[in-house]
């Protein structure tokens, strides 16, 4: 097959196959995204008259059936192709030709991402809901049961089940994917390789109201310098709801332990080990935990690539895709695998009472003495530590 830029002269191989890479893969999560922004840049074509009806509604109908067809797994993008434009333009043979008019793979690539990005990060945002709530019905559940507060790992103030959840919920409800959408939600097609299509009058408000954005990228200058921004963006929301399960995972397992045993997890949730026969371990969460420390690599990848870059498009922004898209993989299954253990999760109630003993209550016995006596809290905090000895 032909690749879109192909004079008719050979390539080295080699370059070939290092310059495609592993883009043809990844290109397979943003086949039916590249197939919407191609079926509204047709219409559009068609509207502005630079395509007749009948071409624009072959074009369309093929598509339509590419689509279905890929979804069933019945077609794949080949190496040799190199990325889904070139595995569409060429399944739609002579119609193909004319589909390219008013755009680059530049622009392509860009709105097809930004497409599935908005659909990730919906996705993701009632994940995240759906923990929180996990986390609501465990402190609704369970949210009487006294647990110590700690600060330096040490016992510092009485706390709650309740407290504890309900602040991992709030925090994971306070994530920033909505600043990501915020800068995915704009159109870039028709910015064709970074600066319009001079001589070619397109309607880009067209494709921006039939492809759902919020607004249509200007001046057509900034497409390729935004390229990276909004992917960063989520996977900076991303490392930190990570960080938040990671923590809250991090908790379970020394709660957990058998010096804490405030936690106790049922057998289908935890692994054995292959020579100590009493041993149960809460491997899930180690490993939500190990996963949430690697986030901040793939965010940092990404921010790297266009860290130096000059203003225009560069081939090496196809290597954001790789971390970016591993990030939304990884918080997926770190979200729902903690939504469906955090229901397994039971407090002991008698073992975080006796956790409960008397320094933890020091604070508000200081509080106690300043209200009753009407002291300085420094002079009723100075007495309560003399009384603990």
């Amino acid at each position: 097959m032909s690749r879109l830029w192909n004079k008719g002269k050979p390539m080295d191989q080699a370059i070939l196959e290092f310059t495609v890479g592993n883009d043809y893969l990844l290109d397979e999560r943003l086949a039916k995204y590249d197939i919407a922004a191609s079926k509204a840049h047709v219409q559009m074509l068609a509207k502005c008259g630079h395509l007749s009806e009948v071409d624009a509604k072959g074009i369309t109908a093929t598509l339509d059936t590419l689509a279905k067809a890929h979804e069933k797994g019945e077609w794949h993008i080949a190496p040799e192709e190199e990325d889904i434009h070139t595995a569409l333009e060429g399944r739609l043979g002579e119609l193909g030709k004319k589909i390219h008019l008013g755009r680059s793979r530049n622009d392509q690539v860009l709105v097809a991402l930004r497409l599935y990005l908005k659909d990730a990060i919906s996705e993701i945002g009632s994940q995240v809901e759906g923990l929180a709530s996990a986390l609501d019905t465990l402190a609704t559940g369970q949210g009487g049961i006294p647990l110590p507060g700690y600060t330096h790992l040490q016992r510092a103030m009485p706390s709650s089940v309740a407290l504890w959840s309900g602040g991992f919920a709030e925090e994971l409800r306070s994530h920033t994917l909505w600043a990501a959408m915020d800068l995915a939600d704009r159109n870039p097609l028709g910015s064709a390789a970074g600066y319009g299509t001079p001589g070619l009058h397109l309607d880009r408000e067209y494709t921006t109201q039939e492809l759902g954005f919020s607004e249509t990228q200007e001046p057509v200058t900034t497409a390729q310098l935004s390229r990276g921004k909004a992917e960063a963006a989520l996977a900076f929301a991303l490392t930190l709801i990570l960080q938040d399960i990671g923590r809250l995972a991090s908790d379970l397992c020394l709660f957990a332990t058998q010096e804490f045993a405030f936690v106790r997890l049922p057998e289908e949730m935890t692994t054995g080990s292959s020579i100590m026969p009493q041993k149960r371990n809460p491997d899930v969460f180690e490993l939500v935990r190990g996963h949430a420390a690697q986030a901040s690599s793939k965010l940092m990848a990404i921010l790297a690539i266009t860290a130096k870059m000059t203003s225009g498009y560069h081939r090496d922004l196809q290597l954001i895709k790789a971390p970016l898209f591993e990030l939304i993989d990884t918080a997926s299954a770190v979200i729902e695998v903690m939504t469906h253990a955090i229901p397994g999760v039971r407090f002991d109630p008698v073992k975080t009472q006796a956790a409960m003993t008397p320094e933890i209550f020091a604070a508000q016995r200081a509080y106690e003495l300043v209200q009753a006596e009407g002291i300085p809290f420094r002079e009723a905090y100075r007495r309560v530590a003399e009384e603990l000895g």
